[in-house]
């Protein structure tokens, strides 16, 4: 059965019409979602906006989050849904640490938009099974202040050091994937970022068995 889904883009900054339509092409193209699409009105946040889903997948940058949008949201996720954050899902609603602690950690500094290298932490993971152990992408890397409680299944260097690229986490009875690739539409075309987000958004939006 299809993981209905709800892909929302919005915030400053970045381009999220062109992220947003390139995660909603590759969870199309890859079957298996019931796709609703929103940019921009944070309001189906709260309760009940997202009761229709199993799975929010959210590129956002900046902004602010009402108390009604943060609750609906975070007990939505408490429930057992499914949420993935894409690129600067670690850059929204700054003043907000719950948010923050949902996803798991978040955004600090960046270097240019360049070509790095992306190295698996785990190999084993659903998400990373059978994906080569390392690949290129050319995008923007994101510096993050993050739990060191998050499962890191993907790594790249910076300054000599391991910055996670993504990472699973817990929410009460829900799952969280957050994934730091996908600055702009261009770095949401790389075969690796669909196939992360794809498997990522699959194993969110599937309870786990009791």
């Amino acid at each position: 059965m299809a993981i209905k889904t709800l892909v929302f883009a919005g915030g400053a900054i970045h381009d999220f019409h062109g992220v947003g339509t390139a995660a909603r092409e590759a969870l199309a193209s890859a079957g298996g979602f019931e796709i609703t699409y929103v940019e921009q009105d944070l309001n189906v946040l709260a309760a009940p906006g997202l009761n229709p889903y199993e799975l929010l997948v959210f590129h956002y940058t900046i902004g602010e989050i009402s108390d009604a949008q943060k609750n609906g949201l975070l007990n939505w996720v408490n429930s057992g849904k499914g949420y993935v954050g894409i690129h600067s899902a670690a850059d929204s609603f700054r003043g907000c640490p719950e948010y923050r602690a949902l996803v798991g950690g978040y955004f600090t500094t960046h270097p240019k938009y360049r070509d790095y290298q992306v190295s698996l932490a785990d190999a084993e993971h659903s998400i990373t099974k059978g994906l080569p152990d390392e690949f290129m992408v050319k995008d923007e890397q994101y510096i993050l202040d993050y739990d060191p409680r998050v499962h890191v299944l993907a790594a790249a260097l910076w300054k000599g050091k391991a910055m996670p690229v993504a990472w699973t986490k817990p929410w009460g009875n829900g799952r969280v994937f957050y994934l730091a690739l996908g600055h702009d539409a261009p770095a949401c075309k790389h075969e690796m970022f669909r196939e992360l987000l794809v498997r990522g958004a699959r194993w969110a939006g599937t309870a786990p068995a009791k």
